[in-house]
């Protein structure tokens, strides 16, 4: 079984200050994506939804590995970091991972994922919630992707719930 830092799903503070608050929220939902995966097949976690949907549990996390990428090191760290997964013919360049291949498995998903959660904290850490890069001929902080992290990973967390429930009947995590 592959070893990765996977936060551990816990309710966030209540009275916190606003970045650890954010930061737990992100967290929370990383978790959440990962247990509703946990304990599954791979031909579990390739089931696709419903037709004429091929989202599959297995390409979500995928997905949300190349999101993690994106957000904290193209355009936080401005790092000219290569798409991890290509996209399927039917999709835009920001639906990596979403398709899955021969070679496509949970362990090396929840590693892919893994390291890149691992490096959007290390460039986080030092950067404040207020601290902005350029993007798209403006400037974008830390704090709207984080709170665009959590809307990202809320979303596909409710995906995930559904696949999840049609696959074995499971709710809740």
């Amino acid at each position: 079984m592959v070893t990765v830092s996977i936060p551990e799903r816990t309710m966030p503070p209540l009275d916190a200050d606003e970045r650890t608050c954010l930061a737990s929220w992100l967290d929370f939902y990383r978790a959440t994506l990962v247990g509703k995966c946990d304990g599954l097949a791979d031909d579990q976690l390739r089931a696709e939804s419903a037709t004429p949907s091929s989202m599959t549990l297995l390409g979500l996390l995928q997905h949300m590995a190349e999101v993690e990428r994106n957000w904290f090191r193209r355009v936080l760290a401005q790092e000219d970091a290569p798409p991890i997964y290509t996209p399927g013919p039917k999709r835009s360049p920001h639906d990596g991972g979403f398709d899955l291949d021969e070679g496509s498995s949970y362990d090396r998903a929840l590693r892919v994922w893994g390291e890149e959660v691992d490096v959007a904290r290390r460039n986080c850490a030092d950067r404040a919630i207020d601290a902005s890069v350029a993007f798209m001929g403006g400037q974008v902080t830390l704090r709207w992707i984080y709170t665009h992290m959590i809307g990202e990973y809320a979303r596909h967390c409710g995906h995930a719930d559904l696949l999840r429930e049609r696959i074995d009947g499971s709710t809740g995590v």
